[in-house]
């Protein structure tokens, strides 16, 4: 299956490409970014029907080095991410798709060639989801599965009325997803863990499903948690 759209650059080194993913009638998009490091190794962040096209376009940028997925929820293509990069370190959140049959390394702590441009966070008290997030240091950008989507355009009054639904926030305004909400079991946890993130000096955001947060990201975080309910952050 061809990509939805083109390799698009993002910011130097940070590149997505986004697949279609039909929800109930409505394109809920999956985002898969690809980041270079300085060594010209590089991270394709989340996993999708990668077609021989795409797979030339990304290895162009450099040497596929890690495939990841950032969350537990995120198999759905891991044996086609696999197939597509066998050469390629396969990282997850532990406990992620126990039933493959290759293996699978940890992202928490994150290979030592990251250092210093690539740092992640586990989002914690929602176990659930197990989502890891990523902070791209040379690109001040912020890297996430489901904890915020952007849609702030949708087509037609039935994508309307099931985002709407579905998400926790501002009409269209970035925002969490009610499933995730509820995921939260431990909001001490979630807090801290937030309070970490938001430390980081990132004002982009590429979120898994919707449009990039060009600017503003932390600041539009911030607003989404407090729709959410968690007001002190």
């Amino acid at each position: 299956m061809p990509a939805s759209t083109p390799l698009t650059s993002i910011a130097p080194n940070l590149w997505m490409i986004t697949y279609p993913l039909k929800t109930l009638g409505v394109d809920l998009n999956r985002n898969v970014t690809i980041l270079r490091l300085a060594s010209g190794k590089l991270i394709i962040h989340s996993t999708a029907p990668f077609s021989p096209q795409d797979v030339a376009a990304v290895s162009q940028l450099g040497d596929p080095e890690w495939i990841v997925d950032t969350l537990l929820r995120h198999d759905t293509f891991a044996a086609e991410g696999r197939e597509a990069f066998p050469a390629a370190s396969y990282l997850a959140p532990d406990g992620f798709a126990t039933d493959l049959d290759f293996p699978i390394g940890t992202l928490i702590p994150p290979p030592a060639d990251w250092d210093g441009e690539v740092e992640v966070a586990s989002v914690d008290g929602a176990p659930d989801m197990g989502e890891i997030v990523f902070y791209h240091r040379p690109s001040q950008t912020l890297i996430v599965a489901d904890l915020l989507v952007n849609f702030a355009e949708s087509e037609g009054l039935w994508a309307e009325i099931l985002l709407r639904a579905a998400t926790v926030g501002a009409e269209h305004e970035p925002g969490m997803t009610r499933p995730f909400k509820m995921a939260i079991k431990d909001e001490l946890a979630f807090v801290a863990s937030m309070r970490k993130i938001l430390a980081w000096d990132f004002d982009r955001i590429v979120v898994g499903h919707g449009d990039v947060i060009v600017s503003g990201g932390k600041a539009k975080l911030r607003k989404t948690l407090h729709s959410a309910g968690y007001e002190d952050l």
